[in-house]
């Protein structure tokens, strides 16, 4: 699976045709590669916002501002994926669904727009500053001739039971797209993924937003970094980093995954993380966690 992975700025556009030419930009960029698997960061279409300058203070009223054009802008990334042969998973912004402000990341195929992912665990910031609420709590594997992939957006990575999820139904990728304001946002995002990584032997990526965006209060600053993380095991990189970019700098990371190699380390590999994770983990869940108390000094 040849994946794109893309650190990605904010540029204030005039209006939503020229927006469309930048993304066509981007795409065009990565299938010259070809990639197969592009993967954009949270919270990337927020460059939208721009558009509402009326508004540029006041979060909820850019969401609701941005609604009329998601079905626009749906029917366009379909038709990327499906002038490309590629898969697209697009940048969002919170968007009203219902009553509720949801992250939902949508995925689009060849045959056009494919399904979503919604964020499940919600930031302490996102709650109180901006009121969004946790997603339809369900996990979905695409599954493409090249690998399957799962997706973890953002602060979910941070959790191990939905990466272990995905890839117990068949993930070999986990894909995050991620927006965080500062190095140490970045950092916990980053450290979740190593981390899932290893625990499942799997090969997870994270695409970022960098730059300003001055013309809207959740994403005015944005620090990140893109990478494509692996398990630590023969015929992977020593550090399980497979690939790594510069912080704050525009473009794709683009590298090849051997998914047929995640099978080879799952079974012969020098450790078996998945695999103990799945039966002794579980076992020791179901018999022997217990709450223990012992006075050290008395």
């Amino acid at each position: 699976m040849k994946v794109a992975v893309a650190q990605y700025p904010f540029v204030a556009h005039q209006n939503i045709d020229a927006w469309k030419v930048y993304m066509e930009e981007w795409v065009q960029s990565a299938v010259s590669e070809k990639a197969q698997v592009l993967l954009f960061p949270e919270f990337g279409l927020m460059d939208l916002m721009c558009l509402f300058p009326k508004v540029k203070n006041d979060f909820h009223k850019q969401v609701k501002k941005l609604n009329p054009y998601l079905a626009e802008i749906d029917v366009f990334f379909s038709g990327l994926a499906k002038k490309y042969s590629i898969v697209i998973i697009a940048p969002n912004a919170p968007s009203l669904y219902v009553e509720w402000i949801i992250n939902r990341v949508i995925v689009y195929g060849p045959k056009g727009t494919s399904g979503y992912q919604d964020k499940i665990f919600i930031t302490k910031s996102e709650i109180e500053k901006w009121n969004i609420s946790q997603g339809y709590p369900r996990l979905t594997v695409f599954k493409t001739p090249f690998g399957n992939f799962g997706i973890q957006i953002c602060y979910d990575i941070e959790f191990a039971i939905g990466a272990n999820k995905l890839v117990e139904a068949g993930a070999d990728v986990i894909f995050v797209p991620s927006s965080t304001e500062t190095l140490r946002g970045a950092t916990r995002v980053h450290i979740g993924a190593r981390v899932r990584a290893m625990e499942n032997q799997c090969y997870v990526a994270v695409a970022q937003t960098i730059g300003e965006a001055k013309y809207s209060p959740s994403v005015k600053n944005n620090y990140g970094y893109s990478a494509i993380y692996s398990s630590a095991d023969q015929g992977m990189p020593e550090d399980g980093i497979i690939a790594i970019d510069t912080p704050q700098k525009s473009g794709w990371l683009i590298k090849e995954l051997d998914i047929e190699r995640l099978n080879y380390l799952r079974n012969d590999g020098d450790v078996s993380n998945y695999k103990d994770s799945q039966k002794i983990g579980m076992h020791l869940k179901d018999r022997y966690l217990e709450s223990m108390h012992v006075k050290l000094f008395e």
